[in-house]
């Protein structure tokens, strides 16, 4: 597979220079190995897996023997299936406090491996999360080196999509492998994913006994991206109860395959309570399991417009995650039903999103935006993002953007 360059390999670079350990979290095949590989080159970094089920055995049961045979600097990849390693690297870390980057680690289950770097290697470890491709790395675009913001300035080096190439890119998703080698074939590479997904990180991990209600339950979620979380609508869809749902949900978000957004509230607490919103962040593996065949039933179908603003929250969580930052990204609705669909919030500011499957946005799709002043808030400049060709302010205080300069 031709390798890319990634938004994220300068902020890894600098970690390196600053802690012992470093951390990729990410959803399984979105480059993490390949990634810090390419970092590693023409240095003496060993690279070994844990998906390679005798290290994974001797990691488990002799994490010193372990790291004797395969010392420092080294990559080890899919650490999440040795937490035995985190209080030896621990150890290792506080022994040799002057050598930093010396492990490079990589894991696709986020929240299970927090716990144990929590309890383990803090202060002493630097975390990042890898998305797949984003838009401009797909394309070899300049990045711009900051989060996304709406802003007034249009964006240089940044080449023009019909929407027929937007749904395109859409319905080829993230992942670099079916990215890169355009002759692989599509429906064999996800269906050989879900396979591979399902009985590594599913069954054997989370021992899960029924793979193939899984696969139901996955393909269920894939055709409620972008709506509010329902357990009980996907518990009768697949039917199991709610709490195996809410379990499963939690595997998914855990892998890094679904984003829940959360509704923006002041207080904290009245935001984790309330609704979120639940998007399945790879577009093409998305689009796989609703079964739309070409990108042209995707673009005419009854899922175009929800598949579009599940493809734009994907490339802004990537433009903070990819610059090593986390989002402070939110969605906005009321109980008389008023609702935005993206508020980032920034320095204290709050600036409104709409995602429009349109080429001529106007004012009246974001009249919710003025709800946010009831929050006593400072709002900065809100956005359509939308399939229009140029961006264009539409107010002194809404921009049009089109769907490719997110």
């Amino acid at each position: 597979m031709a390798n890319l360059t990634r938004t994220l390999e300068p902020e890894l670079n600098k970690a390196s220079k600053s802690f012992r350990v470093i951390l990729v979290n990410g959803q399984r095949q979105v480059g993490k190995s390949t990634l810090l590989q390419n970092l590693a080159k023409g240095t003496k970094r060993t690279y070994v897996t844990l998906d390679d089920t005798r290290l994974r055995k001797l990691a488990q049961e002799d994490p010193h023997l372990f790291l004797q045979q395969m010392p420092p600097p080294i990559i080890i990849d899919e650490v999440q299936y040795a937490p035995e390693l985190f209080p030896c690297i621990k150890i290792y870390a506080d022994e040799h406090k002057a050598e930093k980057g010396a492990f490079w680690l990589t894991g696709s289950q986020k929240y299970r491996l927090m716990e144990n770097v929590r309890e383990s290697l803090a202060g002493r470890i630097a975390i990042f999360d890898l998305m797949g491709l984003s838009y401009r790395e797909k394309n070899k675009m300049p990045f711009s080196g900051k989060p996304f913001i709406p802003s007034m300035d249009k964006q240089k080096g940044i080449k023009k999509l019909t929407v027929q190439n937007v749904y395109k890119r859409i319905w080829e998703g993230s992942l670099p492998e079916p990215v890169v080698n355009k002759k692989i074939d599509r429906n064999r590479y996800y269906a050989s994913y879900m396979k591979s997904y399902i009985e590594r990180d599913v069954r054997d991990f989370y021992n899960v006994e029924k793979p193939i209600q899984f696969f139901d339950f996955v393909s269920v979620v894939a055709a409620q991206t972008g709506q509010l979380l329902n357990y009980s609508s996907m518990a009768r869809d697949i039917g199991v109860d709610v709490k195996t749902v809410q379990t499963w949900m939690g595997i998914l978000e855990r892998s890094g395959l679904v984003y829940l957004l959360h509704p923006y509230s002041p207080n904290i607490t009245n935001r984790i309570i309330k609704t979120p919103k639940m998007y399945f962040l790879d577009t093409g593996l998305c689009a796989y399991l609703t079964k739309w065949l070409t990108p042209e039933s995707l673009m005419h179908g009854a899922m175009a417009g929800v598949i579009l603003e599940t493809y734009v929250v994907g490339e802004i969580l990537k433009s903070y995650l990819h610059n090593g930052e986390d989002p402070l990204i939110y969605m906005y609705r009321d109980a008389n039903q008023n609702e935005i669909d993206i508020v980032l919030e920034q320095n204290g500011t709050l600036y409104p999103l709409e995602i429009k499957k349109t080429a001529s946005p106007n004012l009246n799709d974001c009249k919710s935006f003025k709800e946010l002043e009831k929050l006593k808030k400072k709002v900065g400049l809100g956005a359509v993002i939308c399939l229009q060709d140029e961006r264009i302010a539409l107010s002194k205080n809404v921009v049009s953007i089109p769907v490719w300069e997110v």
